[in-house]
């Protein structure tokens, strides 16, 4: 299993997304996305999909040269069309409008569709607390149906659906919560594939119902991933009743029917001005007060600490930027196959 260091992942997603016909300034923004994501411990939004992204761009399911653009807007509402460019190009131009509303107008709520896959959803809301606002985003996979058995169902029938948030602190990183509506993300199942590993048993049930931790009976004979909550999976499955309509359907991107392949997420990204509503030091006062509170409860030995939302994946960045990125054999093996095909010289990639 290859250790890679950030920066040379970085160069190698560059040349793969440039050689697809990407901007340099494009193939920076999509590469930095899914290297963060890695870095952040969810290689399943990150350099696994170095070499998925490949196919759609070569066979024209994704739009290397797409530019995002403002269909109407209102001044604190507005619809934007990705032109199928790839997803982090155009949730970051709409992050970045949501966020220029919220600033003027105290809030704002931006759609987004015809923009590819976003990646990380926990990206969007990040960026916006790091401008030291609050960042809310709901992100179906359009007409994608086929993931996620509903509440009482043995066939899947919704996408992951994930919600994410983050709020910002005075003097520490973000509060963040980036979360799938179901008991897993898909590409953390793909992940284990990878790996020849087997996966916690509540993820998934197999083609007949019955519950498994073997990836394959997922991804290769037609079973499904559980909704969020196990015995109380009823919630999971409301809650993605509530991201198909917010990011789907409100978007016009359309919502779960039952196709087998990602055309596009439908996104909404709401922002809110802290100072619109609260005394910004108030607010901050707030959240630390939560902190503490909520740390200060009796710590089960069985877990061994609290951790705040978003911490787990700060302190994988601080470990893997030190160490290097843990590349499973499988993912470095098919990034190579990918680079090879669009003619790169993947000798020269550094590895280690």
């Amino acid at each position: 299993m290859p250790v890679i260091q950030p920066d040379s992942l970085r160069n190698i997603g560059y040349q793969i997304y440039e050689a697809c016909g990407c901007s340099a300034e494009d193939a920076r923004i999509v590469v930095d996305h899914l290297v963060v994501s890695s870095l952040y411990g969810h290689h399943s939004h990150g350099i696994l999909r170095f070499y998925e992204y490949v196919p759609f761009l070569t066979e024209g399911r994704f739009n290397p040269r797409g530019t995002p653009r403002v269909v109407w807007e209102r001044p604190c509402s507005a619809l934007v069309d990705g032109d199928g460019a790839m997803g982090q190009v155009g949730g970051e131009f709409a992050t970045r409008l949501a966020i220029d509303k919220a600033r003027a107008q105290g809030i704002a709520a931006v759609t987004l569709r015809n923009t590819s896959h976003i990646g990380r959803v926990g990206a969007y809301p990040l960026m916006v607390a790091r401008e030291g606002l609050l960042g809310l985003v709901f992100c179906n996979a359009g007409n994608l149906g086929f993931q996620i058995a509903p509440f009482g169902g043995l066939d899947g029938r919704l996408s992951t659906d994930p919600i994410a948030f983050a709020a910002p602190r005075r003097d520490a990183n973000p509060i963040m919560v980036d979360m799938a509506t179901s008991m897993a993300a898909d590409g953390k199942i793909r992940m284990a594939l990878n790996r020849g590993e087997q996966i916690p048993k509540g993820w998934i049930i197999d083609a007949q119902g019955q519950l498994s931790t073997d990836p394959e009976d997922y991804t290769e004979r037609g079973g499904a991933i559980l909704p969020l909550g196990g015995v109380s999976g009823h919630k999971g499955t409301c809650l993605g009743f509530i991201v198909e309509l917010l990011g789907g359907a409100l978007s016009g991107e359309g919502v779960a029917n039952g196709a087998r392949k990602l055309k596009s997420n439908g996104v909404l990204i709401c922002v809110y001005d802290i100072e619109h509503f609260t005394d910004r030091e108030s607010f901050f006062d707030e959240v630390e007060t939560l902190v503490a509170h909520v740390r200060s409860s009796r710590v089960d030995p069985n877990i061994g600490e609290i951790q705040l939302p978003g911490e787990p994946e700060y302190r994988n960045e601080q470990r893997q930027l030190q160490d290097g990125i843990d590349v499973d054999d499988t993912t470095w093996s098919r990034i190579c196959e990918a680079g090879e095909q669009l003619g790169i010289d993947t000798g020269q990639w550094t590895v280690g």
